[in-house]
């Protein structure tokens, strides 16, 4: 979910450094936080791996991977073998003398890691254990989570993973919750919630446009009523008209009186007319031209250029289709970009293809 969502809180609640006010926290099928009833962090045998390892500086990594065990009351020889054998399987078995300010931010990860497993929990909570880390080290680590997670010769571990990354997602996770405002706005199966996604973050999180509205046959969309430029729509409410460009949650848009359709494959099943319903389509599927590219395509709006962004070696352009407020995005070429002129403000043709549109209800 997105900053201030509540994903912390929700952890911190899992973990005991939160009481809830109400509700209850189930672990195991057992009950850690309920009406009377409130187990101590140390009793739950949970571990945490944060942004950042916060090792201990004044001792060594041996040392640092064992102060769990010590702390619970092991003796020192024991603990010592215990904490040498969980970093060799993290591929650190040869730190284990040097200080933790003597480590790179991978291996300190690694490290913190090996000392989260090594009291054997039976919940292990990661709240974006990857985005302190620098681009070629987070792979690494990513890659040993996912062998830890789900290791080819042992049973899998359970993990609730806090994340803004869609990678982290398809290497790490099998079920996806989506936290808005405090409360879970949707949930389900990984391939499921990507492939077709029903909030304006999630279509972010994948980077396809996603828009709502009213089945007007099989097969064909008809976007609806207006819910308020720039606001991402509550999915409790009644059910109105959203657009998602994948630039950012804030370009979730209303749409307005207009009458664009949009003509796609249904993903379950053929659409039933007059239920509210979305479209899902990446950039790529999207081209932009300044007069009618003739032809005969089934996805053919009218629209006028909001922004233009470089994205790499291409360009997001934006642009909100005639009579509404729904904005679409299209990934071109910057020779494209430049040969076409687009400019906010430039009035554009939309061609969107239809094998590449997904049809969805609500």
């Amino acid at each position: 979910g997105p900053n201030g969502s509540g994903k912390s809180s929700l952890l911190r609640c899992v973990t005991g450094q939160l009481r809830p006010s109400g509700g209850t926290v189930q672990i195991d099928g057992g009950t850690m936080s309920g009406p009377g009833r409130f187990v101590p962090v140390h009793r739950r045998r949970l571990a945490v791996l944060e942004q950042r390892p916060l090792l201990l500086p004044h001792l060594s990594v041996r040392e640092n991977v064992a102060f769990g065990l010590l702390a619970s009351g092991m003796r020192r020889g024991p603990a010592r073998a215990r904490a040498e054998a969980a970093l060799y399987a993290v591929s650190c078995g040869d730190l284990a003398d040097r200080r933790a300010w003597q480590l790179s931010g991978g291996q300190a990860q690694r490290v913190a890691l090996a000392r989260a497993l090594v009291t054997e929990p039976r919940l292990l909570l990661l709240d974006e254990p990857m985005a302190a880390l620098d681009v070629s080290a987070a792979p690494a680590v990513r890659s040993l989570l996912r062998d830890v997670l789900a290791p080819a010769d042992g049973p899998r571990r359970t993990a609730l993973l806090v994340t803004h990354d869609v990678i982290d997602v398809l290497a790490l996770a099998d079920h996806i919750a989506l936290v808005q405002d405090g409360r879970i706005a949707a949930q389900g199966p990984v391939e499921e919630m990507l492939a077709r996604p029903r909030t304006p973050f999630l279509a972010d999180l994948v980077g396809v446009n996603l828009v709502s509205g009213t089945a007007c046959g099989p097969d064909t969309l008809q976007v609806g009523a207006s819910i308020g430029i720039g606001e991402s729509p509550d999915v409790s409410a009644s059910p109105g008209i959203s657009a998602s460009t994948g630039i950012s949650t804030s370009t979730a848009v209303g749409a307005g009186t207009g009458a664009a359709r949009l003509v796609g494959v249904a993903a379950d099943r053929p659409l039933v007319a007059g239920r509210h319903a979305l479209a899902a389509f990446p950039p790529a599927a999207v081209s932009v031209h300044l007069v009618d590219p003739g032809g005969s395509p089934r996805n053919h709006l009218a629209g006028v250029v909001a922004t233009v962004e470089p994205r790499g070696t291409l360009v997001r352009v934006t642009a909100r289709l005639a009579g509404t407020d729904v904005g679409v995005g299209a990934d071109v070429t910057a020779a494209a970009a430049v040969e076409l002129d687009l400019r906010p403000g430039l009035a554009v043709r939309l061609v969107v293809k239809a094998t590449q549109v997904t049809l969805y209800e609500r």
